[in-house]
């Protein structure tokens, strides 16, 4: 179930009644009842899941759910104990279905900050708006025109600074925000349907966990289901963007223009250079280092440091670009002296 602190329960219907408003076909169980989504692997029996990828057959086998959304060529695969619904786009449908579901808290009214804060020791620069059920802790100061979003709660001797926004978010202590940042926002989620591509409702939150430095104009999505989380004392620098679902670790450096794809896990103490690139659903071992404007398309076994575009471990780049750099220096090929 999405945090309700972030996301209002709409309803709850039967199977049969869910297939006719998102377009899917029953093949069983019309009758149950379901309230909720949620993925494959964390689904429960009041919740409906989707198959979109053969590679999650084994989580559709072992699945929770009261409900799963399946192409009809994997309609057979799904466990005795769930109703079947037919799609032949089955992320999109289970989108549509998330719709009728859940819903984001609006920020409709603002909030008396005297409820919001835990005493006169919480600065709120001009123009900061509260979204209802938002906590600040004692000594953070929030700067001019921010704006955070109903049931954020940020912990204490934060730094939140000028023009940041702040939605869907549990934020720790000594927790330091500059100016612009962007926390919370939908991640870049899309699925295809017979009218073209259709956004993939976000429902995770953002963790920052205390200590962290998120540095101006930077971005950390919300999870698409489960979070978004960075650890303990990382340093995020400028113009740095983290996708939804990473899970990044403790005392971790990211240095200015870095960008790492959706669902990528770093381990602790890794270090990214400026202008990074990092693919989606990759794994980064503790203390690797991935150097500056590598382009990495593959999981980095621990301690390692890789460069070039595509990254790899950086005695091997090294190798490869100096062979090029003679190749090219060579003489070229059909010519003799004379």
């Amino acid at each position: 179930m999405p945090d309700p602190r972030f996301f209002e329960s709409l309803t709850t219907l039967d199977v049969a009644g869910l297939a006719e408003r998102i377009g899917a076909e029953v093949l069983r169980g019309g009758d149950r009842k379901v309230s909720a989504v949620a993925p494959l692997g964390t689904a429960s029996s009041n919740d409906v899941a989707f198959l979109g990828d053969r590679k999650f057959a084994e989580q559709l086998k072992a699945t929770g759910a009261g409900c799963v959304i399946l192409p009809a060529a994997a309609a057979g695969t799904a466990p005795e104990t769930a109703a079947v619904l037919v799609s032949p786009t089955p992320q999109a449908t289970w989108a549509a279905a998330s719709l009728l579901f859940h819903r984001p808290h609006a920020l409709t009214r603002a909030a008396n900050p005297a409820e919001a804060v835990e005493d006169d020791s919480v600065v709120l620069e001009p123009g900061v708006v509260l979204g209802e059920g938002v906590r600040i802790g004692r000594g953070t100061r929030v700067g001019a025109n921010t704006v955070i979003g109903p049931g954020v709660q940020i912990g204490r001797d934060c730094h939140i600074g000028p023009n940041v926004s702040i939605g869907f978010a549990l934020i720790g202590d000594r927790v330091k925000l500059y100016a612009g940042v962007r926390i919370g926002e939908a991640g870049f989620g899309a699925a295809g349907s017979r009218t073209g591509p259709v956004d993939v409702p976000q429902l995770g939150r953002v963790i920052l966990q205390d200590g962290v430095t998120i540095g101006a104009n930077s971005c950390i999505d919300r999870g698409a289901y489960d979070d978004t989380v960075v650890g303990e004392n990382t340093k995020v620098d400028n113009l740095v963007m983290i996708a939804h679902n990473c899970v990044i670790g403790r005392n971790c450096l990211i240095a200015a223009q870095t960008g790492i794809s959706g669902s990528v896990i770093v381990g602790d103490n890794v270090i990214f250079g400026g202008q990074a690139g990092v693919g989606d659903h990759l794994k980064i071992g503790e203390g690797a280092r991935v150097a500056g404007g590598a382009g990495l398309l593959a999981d980095i076994p621990p301690g390692e440091t890789w460069s070039g575009y595509p990254a790899k471990p950086i005695r091997q780049f090294l190798r490869e670009t100096v062979w090029v750099s003679k190749q090219a220096q060579g003489k070229p090929r059909g010519k003799t002296e004379e």
